[in-house]
């Protein structure tokens, strides 16, 4: 699997072994992976205690189910105003019930522009 791979080389071998074996099927959709590999394989430039974070797409799954369902439900009841003041607090709401972020002290590390290869710090790595 491309993104269970430990380093971003492996990754970048499975990645482009995928796109020989589907290219002749799905032309246009190896195409568009291609030209975003870069983006694709970003996480492997932050440090590894984050990739479970950054690898998924709950966070903004789970955010906007809740408000899904309750929209859902009233549509064509409210004026727009009311319904993005119903929508902001259904999202304060389901913040309470949100994961932490994994070893959030490595953060500041990330804001100060550290580098991070392979999610080892570069410096660290070196040694």
């Amino acid at each position: 699997m491309i993104w269970m791979a430990p380093e971003k080389d492996e990754a970048e071998k499975h990645f482009d072994d995928f796109i020989k074996i589907y290219e002749a099927k799905y032309p246009k959709a190896t195409e568009c992976l291609k030209k975003d590999s870069d983006a694709l394989l970003t996480f492997y430039d932050f440090p590894a205690e984050h990739w479970r974070h950054i690898r998924t797409t709950n966070p903004i799954e789970s955010t906007f189910s809740t408000v899904r369902l309750r929209t859902a439900k009233v549509r064509g009841c409210f004026s727009s105003t009311t319904v993005v003041t119903m929508a902001f607090k259904l999202c304060q709401s389901a913040q309470k019930r949100w994961q932490r972020l994994h070893h959030s002290e490595r953060l500041a590390e990330v804001i100060e522009g550290i580098k991070f290869v392979n999610g080892i710090e570069k410096n660290r790595n070196a040694a």
